[in-house]
């Protein structure tokens, strides 16, 4: 589960990163979305490791409370990019 985990935390940035550098509004859109997906599957396996016996669940609730900001984050930049923003 942590390997997990992991991998699902550094692909979000990495996306963001490889997409920025891409160039084009419309593929950094695709790997910010991509980034999202990732967001969405640290979400989930750190909702699974709340079980008895993986993670406490202070620091679940911590980390998930992060994850939730950074998601707010991540879809006004999509936002914006979409409008034509920045």
């Amino acid at each position: 589960m942590n390997q997990q985990i992991q991998r699902a935390a550094v692909s979000m940035p990495a996306n963001i990163a490889g997409g920025y550098r891409r160039g084009s509004r419309k593929e950094y859109l695709q790997f910010l979305s991509v980034a999202r997906g990732s967001l969405m599957e640290l979400e989930t396996h750190l909702l699974i490791s709340e079980r008895p016996h993986f993670s406490p669940r202070d620091s679940v609730m911590q980390v998930l409370s992060l994850t939730d900001e950074i998601g707010r984050m991540l879809n006004a930049l999509i936002r914006k990019l979409r409008e034509g923003v920045g």
